[in-house]
C-alpha cells in the first residue's frame, strides 16, 4: 500500500514546551491516520524527529510499503536522505531509530517543503500545545 506522510514538531522557546503532528494519507488523499502530542520540553529538531518516528510506525502498523514522507524540517530531510550528518548527539539515536523503522517498510521518500505547504501536520502541533498549556 502507497501512502504519504506529513509530519511536523516544534517547540516554543527552542529548546522548550514541544509537541509533533502527524498525517498519513493513503493514496487517494484519505487520512489513515492523524495524531498531535505534547513531548514536554525538546528541540524544534527533536520533535520533527519525533513526528516522523510516530508517522513511521503508524505506517508500519497499517501494513505501508511505499511511503513518501514530507515535512518542513529541511534538516531533518536532508539527513534522512543522507545529505547532511547527524552531529548532534540526541538527534543522532532519533535518526537512526527513523532510519531503523524506515527500512522495514520498505521504499521510504522524503520532501521538504514550506510551512505553509504543511498546514494540517503545523495545526495538530499547536493544538497539542495549546492543550499542554
Amino acid at each position: 500500500m502507497k501512502a504519504k506522510l506529513w509530519t511536523d514538531g516544534g517547540a516554543r522557546g527552542n529548546p522548550g514546551p514541544a509537541a509533533y503532528g502527524f498525517v498519513l494519507q493513503g493514496e487517494g488523499g484519505e487520512t489513515l491516520e492523524a495524531r498531535g502530542e505534547y513531548i514536554g520540553h525538546a528541540t524544534n529538531n527533536v520533535a520533527e524527529y519525533s513526528a516522523l518516528i510516530a508517522g513511521l510506525e503508524a505506517a508500519i502498523a497499517l501494513g505501508v510499503t511505499e511511503l513518501a514522507v514530507v515535512s518542513d524540517s529541511e534538516l531533518m530531510v536532508k539527513q534522512m536522505r543522507g545529505e547532511y550528518k547527524v552531529k548532534n548527539v540526541a538527534l543522532k539515536e532519533l535518526a537512526q531509530r527513523a532510519g531503523a523503522l524506515a527500512r522495514k517498510l520498505g521504499t521510504v521518500t522524503y520532501t521538504a517543503v514550506r510551512r505553509h505547504h504543511n498546514t494540517l501536520a503545523d495545526q495538530l502541533v499547536n493544538d497539542a500545545l495549546d492543550a499542554a498549556r
